[in-house]
């Protein structure tokens, strides 16, 4: 479990995630990984927090630090959660390794009364100018990966994701995009400058 100090020291999209969610709501943290996001839920707003994680190593993180995580994939396995079983169901950094992120994205608002979906964003200024002069596909921190051994297999951009919503008739309560010093920017009063200047962007979203 994490010590006081590290629960007040969360990523900062985490951190913005959290601040988000309303004390004691009923949370689903979809990719949940070590449970970093969740256990700061459960300790800080009192959440009645439950997590679904592909990895075993995950979820023995979890476990371990008395979290209530199962082992699941969330593209076979949201099909099977009720309509409206949670106030929120979060999908963090997780969106891009999905196999049909389309049809997680619909399900995630099916299963809650509001979804938070954050992403790293492919658009960005710097992974244009990596590709257009070198020619390879780029990395940094929020995609550190080659492209041969990545398990993010559908990258997307801020634009791509909004065409999305659009597209299935899913309502945007709130979008921010953080830049690389981690500051926040609603996309909404700017989202082409969003698309070029954001790192990642967080989404609330709801049907």
């Amino acid at each position: 479990m994490m010590t006081e100090s590290q629960r007040k020291a969360i990523r900062v999209d985490l951190q913005l995630i959290a601040d988000m969610i309303e004390p004691g709501s009923r949370v689903l943290d979809v990719g949940c990984e070590d449970g970093t996001l969740l256990d700061y839920l459960v300790n800080f707003k009192q959440v009645d927090g439950r997590g679904i994680e592909l990895s075993t190593e995950g979820v023995n993180a979890c476990v371990s630090a008395g979290l209530p995580v199962i082992q699941g994939d969330a593209d076979a396995d949201l099909a099977t959660y009720p309509d409206g079983a949670f106030d929120y169901v979060v999908l963090s950094q997780t969106l891009q390794a999905m196999v049909a992120p389309r049809t997680v994205v619909e399900h995630l608002v099916r299963i809650g009364k509001r979804a938070i979906v954050s992403f790293p964003n492919f658009g960005h200024w710097r992974a244009r100018t990596h590709l257009a002069l070198t020619g390879r596909m780029p990395m940094s921190d929020a995609l550190p990966y080659q492209w041969y051994d990545t398990p993010n297999i559908h990258l997307c951009t801020i634009k791509d994701f909004l065409v999305m919503c659009r597209e299935t008739e899913i309502t945007i309560e709130r979008s921010i995009s953080l830049n690389e010093r981690g500051n926040a920017r609603r996309i909404n009063s700017g989202p082409l400058l969003a698309n070029v200047f954001g790192v990642q962007a967080v989404f609330v979203l709801r049907r």
